[in-house]
């Protein structure tokens, strides 16, 4: 496909697969990470600075009413699954660039989607969990937490495709 001749399009192709690989260690890293400090909320000692991150979880509140805002993009789960698919990576990045270049004021929605069927409190926990962990994914690429928030979890219509309701959506909100 490239001519060999092309070093501007060889150094472009080089520098995506950098920045993606460098997004991917950076998000496994921050999930690793995450991993880490639930098993010492388990274990007997406190985490060192437990109480600087207080602010942090007010972050993880669940906003209710309409979002207005730009759709950027959506990731799609596997059934019965939180674990973040690896088309994950790319959304993260396309979300990351576009919230770098709003203005300061701006947030990225995260919005959780469940189907109707079977017991509904396990199907909003589970969109719960899944915007839990893309939240997760956009501060280990190095989001402040105040700027990505969460919404509550929605049911999607009986008569949608199934991967709809499976979804996450991110809105950019001014």
């Amino acid at each position: 496909m490239m001519d060999e001749d092309d070093d501007g399009a060889r150094v472009g192709v080089w520098v995506t697969v950098g920045v993606i690989t460098l997004l991917l260690f950076g998000l496994i890293g921050g999930l690793a990470i995450r991993q880490f400090h639930k098993g010492a909320d388990k274990g007997m000692a406190p985490k060192p600075g437990a109480a600087a991150m207080a602010p942090a979880a007010t972050a993880d509140a669940v906003l209710d009413g309409p979002i207005r805002g730009d759709l950027l993009t959506q990731i799609f789960f596997e059934s019965g699954s939180a674990e973040l698919p690896a088309a994950a990576a790319e959304a993260v990045a396309v979300a990351g660039v576009a919230l770098g270049q709003a203005p300061a004021s701006a947030k990225l929605v995260l919005s959780g989607f469940h189907d109707a069927s079977g017991d509904p409190a396990k199907n909003a926990e589970l969109a719960k969990q899944r915007a839990k962990a893309l939240r997760a994914a956009f501060v280990a690429a190095g989001l402040e937490d105040t700027r990505v928030l969460m919404r509550k979890p929605e049911s999607t219509q009986a008569n949608g495709k199934a991967e709809a309701a499976r979804r996450v959506e991110v809105h950019l909100v001014n």
